[in-house]
């Protein structure tokens, strides 16, 4: 009997890829390996020797290879620590906020979240001279960091000021851009999209790498914001008066939501009675492209010809005749043009405008700065955030992207405004969206404000922004009905050394510490120093794909205190002995487990053990699942 271990990677996406280009191209991948002149035969490109040394276009820049090394590289030794008292709500809540280098937390979360995202928006660093990048050499040393002007975060993450004078200003921002971005596209559903705020600094690069990675055939349209509500008078050129929304999408087919505007449908009106309602006059009659079947010519009741439109109609003949039966469409009173009657009840909505200037719908910068003020009335928690970004924007966007049961993820998240406007809307319509807040932990200015909470570092502000937030809406929608089930919580992780000590290349050393002297033998064999169960447990989820990492997590306390089930699918026995009586209460479990994970030390050396038990387990499955025979795995640590 051959027994499984627990996979050691979380997640490989070279192996992910070939395996895709295996299934497409099987001539193309042989034991396992790409042959890159295969695969260019299959796509029928036989290049010439001159061809394979010439030039093509593309973004390039310093660092980009190993950028590209990076995005591929899965985390090892890593992992997301369950935080429950920095948590609100976490028996029920299905949101998280999560604290650690972004693109390690993309990383680990590809497995759970791979293709179930359905909006992303992100406020990255734009790259002014002044502000922050993250530092992606994850081997560096404190003493290496220091000398390349770094600071550190409580964490020990690495961030550098990326300064104009830098001979690599646009280098060093594109290396850290690319990864994530690439490691972000995993996580968008088929028909999910991107939404990328930046400014005039780096606008013309990014949009080039999102050509690159998610293809320039989903370039879906680039928003223009304006974010400030006053011009700067002291400008030496032009008032900058906005930034720019990238916005990109998994696939070419995506579509917004069309919006409903009261305000742009004055112009329908009713002066005929007419039984179908409000109407609108004025809409095209001809072809957008050219229809030379289209191009004929139109004669009217009283015998006056009308001239087909250059490109030609956008209705056949017949079609034509028919809408004139039933009105949509009718001949001016001179008879010299074709009318088409558009009425408001057909309407299903407006598209979504490239340009956002209407400081009523989506909001404004100063407007953000009020609204922190507000919920931190005690704190000058502006002056951390010069630029914030104000919840009327994020809720038009949401309102244009994402349905109501998605996923919104922003991995840029400072001040958490994201998810304050995801509760917001989910408490006007209704919905269950679900935030996924993830933000390096900056340090703050210290401070001590009265009773207020001491807000050290970035993500200190987020968590208790939501706190308020939340509670705030709950206040206001206190007389609505169904408010009481608004999701206001959220669960709290921190990325963490690996719990499990096989998965770790740094606990090899058989030295004892004083955290070690209080574990057991066979604890301190199996797990790092400082660990808990529900941090096992929750390593072990992140190793599954489709299991989200907001899954409920339940001990079974009649096998064993240290016995768990998460999504009520994986159960994972931390228990240091394993006898009869436990295989039998697992094997009885309703419904059955998928998979089952047992620690190879509560076996001892006794292998035999191990079968006989691994045998009964099998038994006792099988007995209990009658004739509709069900599939399970067992893994151990």
């Amino acid at each position: 009997m051959e027994f499984s271990k627990v996979q050691k990677e979380i997640f490989n996406p070279i192996a992910e890829n070939v395996k895709k280009l295996a299934q497409l191209f099987p001539a193309a991948v042989k034991d396992g390996q790409v042959d890159l002149e295969a695969l260019k035969a299959e796509l029928g490109q036989f290049e010439s020797v001159s061809e394979k040394m010439s030039e093509r276009y593309e973004l390039g820049w310093v660092g980009k290879e190993e950028a590209k090394k990076l995005a591929n590289q899965d985390v090892v030794g890593r992992t997301l620590k369950y935080v429950p008292e920095e948590s609100k709500h976490p028996e029920t809540t299905e949101n998280l906020y999560i604290e650690g280098d972004n693109l390690e937390v993309l990383k680990l979360l590809r497995n759970s979240y791979y293709n179930k995202v359905k909006m992303i928006y992100i406020d990255p660093p734009y790259n002014t001279g002044n502000d922050f990048i993250y530092k992606d050499n994850f081997a560096m040393n404190q003493r290496e960091n220091s000398a390349l002007e770094g600071e550190i975060d409580e964490m020990g993450e690495r961030l550098i000021v990326n300064q104009k004078s830098n001979g690599r200003y646009h280098s060093n921002w594109l290396s850290m851009m690319y990864p994530r971005l690439k490691v972000a596209k995993d996580l968008l559903k088929e028909d999910g999209v991107i939404f990328i705020s930046i400014d005039d600094n780096e606008h013309s690069n990014l949009k080039l790498l999102c050509d690159e990675v998610f293809g320039s055939n989903s370039f879906i349209g680039d928003i223009v914001w304006r974010s400030s509500d006053n011009s700067n008078n002291n400008a030496l050129t032009f008032s900058e008066d906005h930034n720019y929304i990238l916005v990109y999408a998994k696939s070419p087919d995506w579509k917004p939501n069309f919006l409903n505007n009261d305000s742009k449908r004055q112009h329908f009106k009713n002066p005929d009675n007419d039984p179908r309602g409000p109407w609108f006059d004025g809409n095209p009659v001809n072809n957008p492209g050219l229809r030379p079947n289209l191009q004929f010519d139109i004669i009217t009741p009283s015998g006056k010809l009308i001239k087909h439109p250059p490109n030609g109609w956008r209705w056949s003949k017949e079609t034509i005749e028919e809408k004139l039966k039933t009105g949509e469409l009718r001949f001016s009173e001179d008879e010299t043009r074709l009318i088409r009657r558009t009425y408001l009840y057909e309407m299903k909505g407006l598209p979504p405008s490239s340009l956002c200037i209407d400081l009523e719908i989506t909001g404004h910068t100063r407007r953000a700065k009020y609204e922190l003020k507000k919920l931190f009335p005690e704190v000058p928690v502006t002056s951390l955030f010069s630029t914030p970004k104000p919840t009327l924007l994020l809720k038009y966007i949401l309102t244009i992207a994402s349905d109501n049961n998605a996923i919104v993820l922003d991995f840029f998240s400072g001040s958490a405004t994201s998810a304050d406007a995801v509760m917001q809307l989910n408490a006007e319509d209704g919905g269950k969206r679900k935030f996924i807040m993830v933000q390096l932990p900056e340090v703050c200015e210290s401070g001590d404000y009265g009773n207020a909470v001491k807000l050290k570092n970035i993500c200190e502000i987020g968590k208790e922004r939501i706190r308020r937030a939340g509670d705030k809406i709950i206040e206001e929608n206190k007389d609505k009905k169904g408010i009481e089930n608004l999701d206001i919580g959220f669960k709290v992780f921190k990325v963490a050394d690996t719990n499990i000590r096989w998965f770790s290349e740094a606990m090899k050393s058989d030295q004892m510490t004083l955290d070690e002297s209080a574990m057991t033998d066979k604890d301190r064999l199996d797990f790092t120093p400082g660990f808990t169960d529900l941090d096992v447990v929750y390593e072990i989820l992140l190793r599954h794909r489709d299991i989200p990492l907001s899954s409920k997590v339940e001990k079974v306390a009649s096998i064993g205190e240290r016995t768990y089930i998460f999504a009520d699918t994986v159960l994972v026995c931390l228990e240091e002995n394993v006898t009869e009586s436990m295989i039998d209460k697992i094997a009885a479990i309703e419904p059955m487990p998928t998979k089952i994970i047992f620690r190879d030390s509560a076996f001892g050396a006794d292998i035999s053990l191990k079968t006989n038990s691994m045998l009964r387990l099998e038994a006792q499955m099988k007995k209990n699942s009658g004739l509709k025979k069900k599939a399970y795995r067992v893994e151990f640590i």
